[in-house]
């Protein structure tokens, strides 16, 4: 327990704001930081063995007390955003050096979840095996659970922490130990730390799960399939109320349109190739700036590379879609393609590409499902659309590093990222709305499967935009700049808060909240047809 204490023992502030006690948490960036961040590199450390070995848990390589207070108590002042990241990113780089060669560590047992295989071991099928309960049972704001002062939250915080780093250590009794303290201050329904602590603590609960069912060979003892935490009408349900009450996705949305309406001035016949398309809410504004188009509607054809699950839902939102764009003048056609993405698949001849059209490719929030631990994945991909020679190919994607080979480092980034959009749901949502829990458990998915998952069943695999500008670069691909930050601005203007920023870094745009990046939203067209 000497480990616990240490994480435990900590000054407490009074004068600190509660909600946000961990907002300005600054993650483990080092990964993006550090010159050999590639996402190649996950390849050469599959082998390694990230994790300490149980019998030496009394010497596992932790934050000092003093280090983790400074580390929480960073989180508070937003208008020191940068300098007091930059002032923790040297500490947190020693950290991790001791971590890298500590998971050197000769163990037989390797890292149990480096080496989950495609089927991955079951887990709980919904929040309520975690003992959530139905949204129509979150208390009144007069019955909510007591969100306490502020030790509790900071408390909490330091929780979180020791907890993830005898996950990290596979010290199963010790983080086990924690856990149930967790249990006690987090909550569904509570303060936005509460919220995404209670997310956090579900993930290592699933993580903890696979490292208990670790056979001596380092194999699981059940093979079956994993069950999501939400169901996908459940998740089609969140992602509108997401759409309806937040300014991430009708921003890339907008800013995709405004790509792809600036590049098909004077174009007759438009196509767009949407991948992973999940449902149409990008598509009406888009028709409507199409059909007013000085020069008149073009002809515009869209193809949807869908998932088979969406297929019935999709036809019938797509009916709705023509309809309308024939009352405005313009002819839609509308083509599913269902079946996974793969670089074979990406031809003209399947997508019956036709002469004289205009091709712009489209991918929101899908790209980051193709980074993979072998190393040509993505890149596969990439040159893939590529040869298809597309006008534009509009990329928004989380703006996040949740794909480092650490446990640990993604842990401390992705409870850095959460907690910020926690926060600003904080900011649009009461805490006893239902439809703030739906949005909520999206993301608690989201959050689950970086936390806890390794390998094939490990999708959430974010990146940042220096990290898309690279990878992009080394298939072919220019960054456009993307020209559309008064309509921006206009947008986030709608919603009823001053929380969240824009910015602009070197052609792509940025939406945060309190100055923390969320959401990046970008255009490229293939490099030499850029420079002619």
């Amino acid at each position: 327990m000497a480990a616990l204490n240490g994480w435990s023992s900590f000054p407490m502030h009074d004068n600190l704001d509660h909600d946000l006690a961990i907002r300005r948490f600054c993650p483990a960036r080092v990964e993006q930081e550090h010159g050999e961040c590639e996402w190649e590199w996950e390849d050469e450390l599959l082998n390694e063995l990230e994790l300490c070995s149980p019998s030496n848990t009394t010497t596992i390589p932790c934050l000092p007390a003093p280090e983790v207070d400074e580390f929480v108590d960073s989180c508070i002042n937003m208008d020191h955003y940068e300098k007091e990241c930059s002032n923790l990113q040297h500490d947190f780089n020693l950290f991790q050096e001791e971590m890298e060669t500590f998971s050197l560590v000769n163990d037989v047992y390797g890292d149990a979840s480096m080496m989950i295989d495609g089927d991955g071991l079951e887990m709980s099928g919904s929040f309520e095996d975690f003992g959530v309960l139905d949204p129509v049972m979150v208390p009144s704001v007069q019955e909510e659970v007591s969100h306490g002062d502020l030790k509790q939250g900071l408390h909490l915080v330091h929780l979180l922490l020791a907890c993830a780093e005898a996950v990290g250590c596979r010290d199963t009794q010790l983080a086990d130990s924690i856990l149930k303290q967790i249990w006690v201050s987090a909550s569904p329904w509570g303060d936005s730390l509460q919220r995404v602590s209670y997310c956090f603590a579900t993930g290592l609960k699933s993580r903890l799960s696979l490292l208990h069912n670790v056979n001596a060979n380092g194999t699981f003892t059940n093979g079956a399939k994993e069950k999501p935490l939400i169901t996908r009408e459940e998740k089609s349900e969140a992602f509108q109320l997401l759409y309806q009450t937040t300014p991430y996705m009708a921003f890339g949305f907008m800013a995709a349109n405004e790509a792809i309406c600036q590049a098909a001035k004077g174009k007759d016949s438009l196509h767009i190739m949407d991948i992973g398309m999940e449902n149409t809410l990008q598509w009406p504004s888009l028709i409507r700036t199409l059909a007013s188009r000085p020069e008149g509607p073009p002809n515009l054809r869209i193809t949807g590379l869908i998932s088979e699950h969406y297929l019935s839902e999709l036809e019938v939102s797509m009916k709705i879609l023509v309809d309308d764009a024939s009352t405005l003048g313009l002819t839609l056609e509308f083509n599913m393609i269902s079946g996974p993405v793969t670089p074979s698949g990406l031809t003209k001849e399947n997508l019956n590409l036709r002469e004289g059209e205009t091709l712009f490719v489209n991918s929101i929030m899908h790209l980051h499902e193709f980074v993979k631990e072998s190393r040509g994945s993505l890149k596969a991909i990439l040159q893939a659309i590529k040869k298809l020679r597309p006008t534009v190919l509009t990329v928004v994607e989380q703006d996040a590093n949740h794909n480092g080979p650490f446990f640990l480092g993604r842990f401390l980034e992705s409870l850095h990222y959460y907690s910020a959009i926690f926060d600003s749901l904080e900011a649009s949502l009461p805490r006893n709305s239902a439809q703030r829990m739906k949005i909520e458990f999206l993301f608690a998915e989201e959050i689950r499967n970086i936390v806890a998952f390794e390998g094939t069943n490990r999708v959430e695999r974010h990146e940042r935009i220096d990290q898309w500008r690279r990878q992009l670069g080394r298939a072919g691909f220019q960054v456009m700049g993307m020209k559309c930050m008064s309509q921006a601005k206009m947008l986030i203007s709608v919603y009823d808060s001053d929380g969240y920023t824009l910015s602009s870094e070197k052609g792509c745009l940025l939406l945060g909240w309190k100055g923390r990046p969320i959401i990046l939203a970008s255009a490229w067209q293939v490099h030499n047809v850029l420079s002619t």
